[in-house]
This record gives C-alpha cells, structure tokens and sequence, in this order.
C-alpha cells in the first residue's frame, strides 16, 4: 500500500473531493514502467483535475499531477531500467492516465525522459511542465531567430509558473526581459530572476483600435492569450516572433492580421503535451545546461500531498507564485 491523492465523484451531486488515500499497486493503471515517484509540482491543469475536472477526467476514482520525477522501480521495456531517473510531463497523464500525486505511477516506457546530468528529481520538478514550456518556448524563439541585444523580450504572466522559468532563463541567457504582472508585490521577485523591466497588467490588458503601436518587443513568451496577446503583436518589432503558451486571459483573439503582413511578425504555437521524444530530450538538455540553479531555488514552495486539495483552488484563482514542488513522501 502507499498514499495518493485521490479524487472521487458523487454521482448523484456531481460534485468531487480529494483527499490522501492508501491504495494498493494493483489499483495502478496499465504501463510497461512503475515508477517510485519522489516529487511532483501544480500546474493549472491539476488545479482542474484535482476540483472539477474542467472536462480533463473522463473516470473517477482518479489521481492527479500532470508530471512527476522519480525512480524506475520495475520495467517491461529495455529503454528503462530499474535505478533509472526519469522525469515525465505531458501525455495526458493525470488527466485521462493516473498520475503524480501518488509515491508510484505506473505509465508506457514511451512517456519518460531520462533526467540530464545536473538535474536532480527534486530540481526537475522545480522545472516542472511549466518549466519545460518555457523552455520550448525559448528555444522557438531562439530557432526564429532571437539573439540577445536584439531588445526587450516580454513575458506575460510573470510570476506564474512558465513566466517563471522563462524569466530566469531570458535573463541568463543574456536577454534583456521586461515581465507583465497584476501583482505589483512579485515585482521583487521578478527583478531577482532577472527581470530588468516590470510592466503592469494594466498597461497592456487592454485592446487598441490602432492595430500597429511603436515597435518595442524583440520578441515574447505569452502565457495569457485574449487581449493582452492581441496588443502584443501589434507592439511587436519587425521580423519577430511571439511564443504563445496560455490562455490565463482568454482564448479569443481580438486581434487582426496586420501585424502579421506589415511587420512579418510570427505567432508560434508551444504545445508541452505531445511534444516528440527528440524534442523533449533536447529540451530537458537546455535546462540543465541554461537554467541557473540559484535562481530555480528561488521560486521553489514546497508541499505535500496533503497540501494539494488547498493549492489546487488556489492555483485557478492565479494565487499560487513560482514552482510548488509536492514531496510526495513528505
């Protein structure tokens, strides 16, 4: 038997609970690998998954936690071998596949990433799917062609977990960053990842009739979609591109095409889910080689399973800063 965060549904109410529970291994869902889990994180999904479900669950009893770093404890598959390390994100797993909150998963050898050197699972986690976003999304910009001293790269939703993360790799790889927040109190914190700009919502939440403004930004990680997204490109300089990750605002774009014809600015999608195994190794690489370590540790909140019911409503009230990293055996 180990613990779990379990979610159950009423089926009369349709309402759901979660709380930590004792399951046994049987209960674990089919897969070629178990895994000992060590750590987990919250990202939006979870929040959703652990609550309602947002239509991400399909079938109750259900445990949660879209990724998670650990042990290989017993594997079908030569890829994976027990001792292993190995870090997963994506795949839908905690959402249609049983997943993290729990001390074992058990999922296709398909799904996990072996961790790089210079990263352990506590460190992965701090990473994190958001983590891991946003490197996608940096590596995007940078494959159309970022560079640093090109100018100010916007990051939206700052504090949150892929602003984050992109934040501090922004600033590192020596990018210039100015980072958009609601929280004026995060400011601080923002300018300790590298931040050498702070831009309130506000200023920029807001939609213009005037399709183009100055050209300011060298390019942008968008985690919040809707309006906001929708004045960036038309604030965007010649030739460059925006990464577009969240819809935190909305998933409507009130914007038009102008910015794309006259300025040949570039909209690239970042999907973390069904990224390809090549993509995702190269990704994890980046991490361990960019991410400097000190600033990681600077947006880490640590917490159990125990905590999770509590983290995951206040994760969809945009309350939760930084990377909560879950010790599942906590």
């Amino acid at each position: 038997m180990f613990k779990a965060l379990v979610v159950n549904k009423d089926d009369e109410s349709g309402k759901t609970s979660a709380a930590v529970a004792e399951i046994s291994e049987d209960q674990l869902p089919d897969g070629d690998v178990t895994v000992a889990v060590e750590y987990s994180t919250v990202n939006y999904k979870d929040g959703l998954c652990i609550g309602p479900g947002g239509g991400l669950v399909r079938n109750y009893p259900h445990v949660p936690g879209v990724d998670f770093a650990g042990t290989v404890e017993a594997s079908d598959d030569d890829r994976c071998k027990p001792g292993d390390k190995v870090v997963l994100t994506g795949w839908r797993v905690g959402e249609g596949h049983w997943g993290g909150y729990a001390q074992k998963a058990r999922v296709k050898a398909d799904w996990l990433v072996p961790l790089p050197d210079g990263l352990d699972t506590r460190a992965a986690m701090a990473v994190g799917t958001a983590g891991f976003t946003a490197m996608l999304s940096v590596m995007a910009l940078q494959d159309h062609g970022l560079k640093p001293g090109d100018g100010p790269v916007l990051v939206t939703g700052a504090a949150g977990g892929v602003g984050s993360v992109a934040v501090a790799l922004l600033a590192s790889l020596g990018h210039e960053v100015a980072g958009v927040t609601g929280r004026p109190e995060t400011a601080d914190y923002l300018k300790g990842l590298g931040a050498s700009q702070i831009v309130a919502r506000e200023e920029i939440n807001e939609t213009v009739k005037r399709p183009l403004e100055a050209e300011t930004w060298a390019g942008c990680i968008d985690a919040v979609g809707g309006a906001m997204l929708a004045r960036v490109l038309g604030q965007m300089k010649y030739g460059t591109s925006v990464a577009a990750v969240g819809l935190a605002g909305g998933a409507g774009l009130p914007a038009t095409v102008i910015p794309f014809l006259l300025r040949g600015v570039n909209l690239l999608g970042i999907d973390s889910v069904m990224q390809p195994y090549e993509n995702r190794v190269r990704a994890w690489q980046r991490v361990a080689t960019d991410l400097p370590m000190d600033k990681l540790e600077a947006m880490v909140v640590p917490a159990t399973l125990a905590d999770l019911p509590q983290l995951g409503a206040d994760i969809l009230r945009g309350q939760v800063k930084g990377r909560v990293v879950v010790d599942v055996n906590g």
